[in-house]
C-alpha cells in the first residue's frame, strides 16, 4: 500500500515527490485555458506551478501562447529523455551481463 498509495496518479514515473505550498487545484484553475489544455494532454504529471513558471518565462521573452506551449513541450521532451537515460544507466554495484 505504501508506494502505490503515495504515487497516486503519477504512474511509474521516477520523479521526486514534492510538497506543495498551495492547493494544487486552485493553482490549476488560475492557469490560462491554453495551458490547462496542454497539461491535460501532457505525458508527465506536471504541477501547475512548474508549468506556470515556464509559461511566464516564455511570455516574458516575448513568445506568443503557441510558442510558449512549444517551450513546455520541449521541456517535457528533455525530462522524458533524462528519465530514459536514468533507466538505461547501469546500476552501481550490479555486474553487467
Amino acid at each position: 500500500m505504501g508506494a502505490r498509495h503515495r504515487n497516486g496518479n503519477r504512474g511509474a514515473v521516477a520523479l521526486p515527490l514534492r510538497r506543495r505550498q498551495e492547493d494544487p487545484m486552485q493553482a490549476y484553475d488560475r492557469l490560462p485555458a491554453a495551458l490547462r489544455a496542454w497539461i491535460q494532454g501532457a505525458r508527465l504529471p506536471w504541477s501547475a506551478q512548474s508549468c506556470h513558471r515556464i509559461w511566464q518565462a516564455a511570455r516574458r521573452d516575448g513568445l506568443d501562447p503557441e510558442a510558449a506551449l512549444d517551450r513546455l513541450e520541449a521541456a517535457e521532451q528533455r525530462t522524458l529523455q533524462a528519465i530514459r537515460q536514468r533507466q538505461q544507466a547501469p546500476k552501481p554495484g550490479v555486474p553487467r551481463s
